[in-house]
């Protein structure tokens, strides 16, 4: 089998030689002074960004599911040194989300958390990292995922709620961090646990992609100046158990992709044709995987996107992408026995490669380095 590139015409044997020789050069590790506390939580959520303006990426951790529990801040001294932790709120919830995002238009980032059957909150940063409570957002729900994004393109950021076995809701920001109820999107009793925005058919309305589970069919909403979203495109096998959707361009054709995390069978990578069409599925990884959480980055500075899966039961895995998003390189980390709910990535350390935090519900939280193979992680 041939494959055409831009360079010229290489076998695939060829292509993923090299491709396993450059997932081969990197490793993920942890020790105990990667760990996030020392305390364990049933976490569900986990972000990273620079909160404090000093030029580091700091981690946000939503803790609780179905139970309430405390939320955390981590601020990062350097170099992925996690040496002071905040709580967020004055009370427990159970959270099962959490975004960083600019909701308040000032410059630094705030925080918005995504509750079960509890009203979510926003947290307003005063720059230098110290949070406060600014209202209460959305209603009491079953709510799985939140996610930030301005979906109305009026220059601020929304927030859009997704909720297993009921109505998902967009929630319109007012530019001062202020949310109202927006449309409700898919059906009235979707299982939709995570939701992916993107432009799919370059109309220039954002669209919404549903991963959705107990095997109700995954779909594509496409969204117009009066965010209805009437028009829709279901994909996959109309079978599956989809816990997580990402964005990317996987295949470096200039057209955005996505891929999904599957239950009980192997993920995919969807390649969409700027139309809003699906030219083709490739599915990846085990047979039996069970993905709840997934990330999409460079992670070996190749220049094409990676996927990383988050998994309960089975070690975590980052699929290393051959150039084409068809065939990858797997490199597995973290316990095989943990439940893996949320991993956000990001540069933690400053040496350049993208690290992975994670939350696992029921066991230690903790960074992942991405290190050349054969060096360990020294703290």
């Amino acid at each position: 089998m041939k494959l055409r590139l831009s360079h010229g015409t290489v076998s695939i044997f060829a292509l993923l030689f090299a491709s396993t020789a450059m997932a081969q050069d990197r490793i993920f590790v942890t020790n105990e002074r990667l760990a996030f506390g020392t305390d364990v939580f049933r976490s569900a959520s986990v972000r990273v960004g620079d909160v404090d303006n000093d030029g580091d990426l700091d981690v946000v951790i939503a803790n609780g599911r179905h139970w309430p529990e405390q939320n955390f801040l981590f601020l990062n001294a350097g170099r992925a040194k996690f040496s002071i932790m905040h709580p967020i709120g004055t009370d427990r919830r159970t959270s099962y989300a959490c975004e960083f995002a600019d909701l308040d238009g000032d410059g630094d980032l705030d925080i918005a958390t995504g509750n079960d059957m509890a009203l979510g909150r926003v947290m307003l940063n005063d720059g230098a990292g110290n949070f406060s409570q600014h209202s209460e957002v959305g209603e009491a729900s079953s709510l799985r995922s939140l996610t930030a994004a301005d979906i109305d393109a009026d220059g601020d950021v929304d927030l859009i709620a997704t909720c297993r076995g009921r109505a998902n809701r967009i929630y319109l920001n007012d530019g001062a961090a202020n949310f109202q109820s927006g449309p409700s999107f898919g059906s009235s009793d979707d299982s939709t646990i995570d939701v992916a925005v993107a432009d799919i058919n370059r109309d220039g309305h954002p669209d919404l992609l549903l991963a959705n589970r107990d095997r109700q069919a995954n779909e594509i909403l496409f969204g117009d100046s009066k965010l209805q979203f009437k028009q829709r495109r279901t994909f996959g096998t109309g079978n599956d158990q989809t816990r997580a959707i990402a964005v990317a361009d996987m295949n470096g054709d200039g057209n955005p992709d996505w891929v999904i995390g599957n239950v009980g069978q192997r993920n995919q990578t969807c390649f969409g044709d700027r139309k809003g069409e699906i030219l083709e599925m490739h599915a990846f990884g085990a047979d039996d995987s069970v993905t709840y959480c997934i990330a999409v980055a460079d992670m070996d500075n190749d220049g094409d996107t990676d996927v990383i899966c988050g998994n309960v039961g089975q070690a975590n895995s980052v699929f290393f992408n051959s150039g084409e998003g068809t065939a990858f390189v797997e490199v597995t980390f973290g316990n095989p026995n943990a439940a893996t709910y949320g991993l956000s990535v990001g540069d933690l350390d400053g040496d350049g490669f993208v690290d992975i935090a994670i939350a696992n519900s029921g066991s230690i939280n903790s960074v992942f380095l991405n290190r050349p193979a054969g060096k360990q992680a020294a703290q």
